[in-house]
Parts: C-alpha cells; sequence; structure tokens
C-alpha cells in the first residue's frame, strides 16, 4: 500500500478473481492452431540464443511451448533446468546467473531473456547484474512493483517457505539497462494488469494483450510478439508495430521513439539489485 501526496493512503491494486484463470482451459484449445498463425505471420529473424525462464512454482515444462515454437522459428532457446521458481534463492540467484554466462560464452553473443511472472523479474535482476550479456528482456504477467497483498496467490509463497520482500526504495525493477518489453492483461487473475507494466521511455515499451495470466506462454499474440521481438538486429531495436491485420490482438501499445544511444547517459545512479523473493 502506497500513500497519496497528501497523505492519505491510497487504495491498492488488485487482480481479477483467480477464477478468471480458468478461461485458460478454453485459451489452449486455440492454442495449437494460433501458434500456426502466429508462426506464419512472424518475420524471420535469423537465430537468436534465448533464456525462457518459468512462473512462480512452476517449472520448465511449463514453458515447453512456448521454448518450442521458438525453436520452430530457428531460434535456440533454453529452460533454465532449476526446478521450480521460488523466487531469487540463493541457489535460483546463482544457477541463473551461472547459465547466463555459460550461455553468452557458447553463443559468443548477447542472450534474450523471455521470463513469464515472476521469471521476468529474474530476468530484469540479470538485466542489471549481466547488462553485457543481456540483449533484450520480455516480461510476461510480471509484477514489476507489488505488494503481496495485491496478489491471488500469496498463499503459494507461505506454502513454499518464502516471504514476499517488497520492492526496495533503492532499487527499482521498472528501471533496467537493455531494451525491455512488459506485456501485460486486463484479465490477469493472478496479479493486477497495472503492476505489470514498466514506465515507457526510450527502449522501454508496454504492451497488452488479450487472455489469461497462465495463459500467456501459449498466447498466439504473445508468441507472435515474441518472435517479432526476436527478429530484430542487435542494435537495432525499435517498438512494436504489429501490422494492421494483427492489431486486434493488441488493445493498447505504449511506447516512444528509441533513436538515442541505449542508456549512454542512464547508469550512473543505479544501484545494486538485492536479492529479492518474488
Amino acid at each position: 500500500m502506497t500513500n497519496s501526496a497528501n497523505g492519505a493512503p491510497t487504495k491498492a491494486p488488485k487482480a481479477k478473481p483467480l477464477l478468471r484463470e480458468l478461461l485458460t482451459v478454453p485459451e489452449l484449445f486455440v492454442a495449437v492452431p494460433g501458434a500456426a498463425v502466429a508462426a506464419a505471420a512472424a518475420p524471420n529473424g535469423g537465430s537468436r540464443p534465448v533464456l525462457v525462464l518459468p512462473g512462480f512454482v512452476t517449472g520448465d515444462i511449463t514453458t515447453a511451448p512456448l521454448r518450442a515454437f521458438l525453436k520452430a522459428l530457428g531460434h535456440r532457446p533454453e529452460g533454465w533446468g532449476l526446478g521450480l521458481n521460488v523466487g531469487v534463492a540463493d541457489h535460483i540467484a546463482a544457477g541463473v546467473d551461472r547459465l547466463l554466462q555459460e550461455m553468452a560464452h557458447r553463443h559468443g553473443s548477447t542472450i534474450d531473456i523471455v521470463g513469464w511472472s515472476a521469471g521476468g523479474i529474474i530476468g530484469r535482476v540479470l538485466a542489471q547484474h549481466r547488462r553485457e550479456l543481456v540483449g533484450q528482456v520480455i516480461s510476461l504477467g510480471s509484477p514489476i512493483r507489488m505488494h503481496r497483498t495485491e496478489t491471488n496467490i500469496g498463499f503459494l509463497q507461505e506454502i513454499a517457505g518464502h516471504f514476499f520482500v517488497p520492492t526496495p526504495p533503492r532499487f527499482d525493477f521498472d528501471r533496467i539497462p537493455v531494451p525491455s518489453t512488459t506485456v501485460w492483461t486486463d484479465a490477469d487473475g493472478v496479479v493486477p494488469g497495472d503492476v505489470c507494466r514498466q514506465t515507457v521511455r526510450p527502449y522501454a515499451e508496454v504492451v497488452q494483450v488479450r487472455g489469461t495470466h497462465c495463459g500467456l506462454g501459449a498466447n498466439p499474440a504473445v508468441l507472435y510478439l515474441i518472435a517479432e521481438r526476436l527478429a530484430q538486429r542487435p542494435g537495432e531495436w525499435q517498438p512494436f508495430a504489429p501490422a494492421r491485420h494483427l492489431r486486434w490482438w493488441y488493445p493498447s501499445r505504449d511506447s516512444v521513439p528509441s533513436t538515442a544511444p541505449v542508456f549512454e547517459d542512464d547508469q550512473e545512479d543505479l544501484p545494486d539489485a538485492p536479492a529479492v523473493a518474488v
């Protein structure tokens, strides 16, 4: 809960009812044909190494459809191989940092990161610590700034034995030193859509899609967006601009022109990222 300028408490955003996520089931019935449409429409952008990070208390099995889609397009996606995502615990932080360095060394290039929910937060922390190794971060329904009471799955954090740590005042998940795309949905039944939206500025955009939180990893609109983002050449990032016939998939898009050098003068005040359980 935050306070307004006059000191009065402001109402925290709330997620839609968790039962909304049951709509994921019918979404999955159209995921396969939808993915085929997305693949057919997606631009050919070569072969990018991509680290795909799962959501809270899920693992690589949940990102398998997304990785299969990217592989079919010629990209080189990899899961994280660390079991369930229980937040930035010590073994998770060390493991994913080691994996990022190993991938960058093996491929001889920067690594693009796609993170779903809490995985997107981990991706943004990696971008803070390893800016030189990260090409871009695409986060799907990731609560960039959120109090524990604003989520519908706080009980899972207790079961996992972790306590939610509010964003420290000296670190902001909203601001990372690489190009980034945050994807959100107004129908999210896990976290409020508003807390998944980063501040729009050069090289930082916000894209809304239709669908549920749990369906984001197989949502055809998300698949197309990721493919389009990965198709850009390193160093030539521009805001997402879908073709006219695809715009229904994206109710809103917020961005500004990205013509200046990436964050050349934007790093001096960035603090170190703490270990945070999300």
